[in-house]
């Protein structure tokens, strides 16, 4: 059997794919094995390049076959895409794979270490129990709103519906069956209130352990959430070139459609890391909504940009620049310095 140089294996639950190759492109293998069968497999291999998707399971995957010897490398599934020849089957998306990840130009995902996909499960964890609690708080608006018992939209408004359901209120006409479900929905939003604010306590002492969080949190607009999210989803700050790859990679720059030398740019890419790029665009607009109490210099950039662009549009060019003063303070091993956001 020739040698091979290269494997694309098509992750799933049970059953992998696995596409076999030498360094010139010449098909070695196909085969498809279990779960138990894979592991076996890959350990009675040379070490090799082994190439995956980055999906479900693949940083595990990756860790556990670089402690035998292989080199991983995990490819973000819009860049195998293209590499499929004709119909889509496990077997092509292997050998799709294994063609992706020979490619010398290809971009390669980060492999995670198992303390950042822990805090990256927190993070995620909070972000299910913050949407339950909304629906649940929508469902009793709703509920009550068919009895003529009103409240605004948001978790402050939880406690004017707990008075109007009190003896004496003005809501003594009301069933007690209704009494008694919105006595389940209020218990159930204390009780994903506190597991909240236990996750937030978590989040808060894994940022304290960080190195570099406490002094992200000096920035405006950056709080211990933002920097856990930095810590679990963003790749090494110094496999980016500059902050403009960063915030590339972070889909906060436009989206390009140039051709024949025109430039054409339209709304922003979105096309990475939706968590830290929803956090950088939440801290900006509280950047800006405190610009109501102390209005920035309008020679300074944030006071220009606000005096000709919509607030939502200011706040995504801001929160592009704090993503490249992330990397510059990470990357540097600098301090936030105070002035930059109002900076020219």
């Amino acid at each position: 059997m020739k040698d091979v140089s290269i494997i694309g294996v098509d992750l799933a639950k049970q059953v992998f794919q696995l596409h076999g190759a030498t360094a010139e492109g010449e098909v070695v293998f196909r085969k498809k094995l279990s779960r138990k069968q894979f592991l076996t497999f890959m350990q009675s291999q040379s070490g090799c390049i082994i190439a995956m998707e980055a999906c479900a399971t693949a940083h595990h995957w990756a860790r556990t076959l670089s402690a035998i010897g292989h080199e991983v490398r995990l490819i973000a599934p819009k860049f195998v895409k293209p590499y499929v020849k004709s119909q889509k089957n496990d077997m092509a998306d292997a050998e799709a794979i294994a063609e992706a990840g020979s490619r010398p130009t290809m971009r390669f995902v980060e492999v995670k270490t198992p303390e950042q996909q822990g805090l990256g499960m927190i993070f995620r964890l909070r972000d299910l129990l913050v949407g339950q609690r909304t629906q649940m708080i929508n469902a009793l608006r709703g509920h009550l709103a068919e009895f003529g018992l009103v409240a605004g939209k948001g978790r402050e408004n939880v406690d004017k519906l707990r008075t109007v359901l009190e003896p004496g209120a003005g809501s003594d006409d009301l069933p007690a069956v209704v009494r008694h479900m919105a006595q389940l929905c209020f218990d159930q939003i204390d009780d994903l209130s506190q597991r909240i604010t236990e996750l937030d306590t978590q989040i808060a002492a894994a940022s304290k352990r960080s190195r570099f969080s406490a002094r992200l949190q000096k920035m405006p607009g950056i709080g211990p959430i933002t920097a856990m999210a930095l810590a679990a989803f963003a790749p090494p700050m110094e496999s980016f070139r500059q902050g403009r790859d960063f915030s590339a990679w972070l889909g906060l720059v436009p989206r390009q459609h140039s051709s024949g030398g025109k430039q054409r740019l339209g709304r922003t890419s979105k096309s990475g890391q939706r968590d830290i790029r929803r956090l950088l665009i939440i801290g900006a607009m509280a950047v800006i909504s405190g610009t109501k109490i102390r209005p920035p210099a309008e020679s300074s950039w944030l006071g220009r940009m606000l005096a000709r662009k919509p607030r939502m549009l200011a706040a995504i060019a801001l929160a592009n620049k704090m993503a490249r003063m992330l990397w510059a303070m990470i990357t540097k091993n600098e301090e936030f310095r105070g002035g930059p956001l109002m900076a020219n």
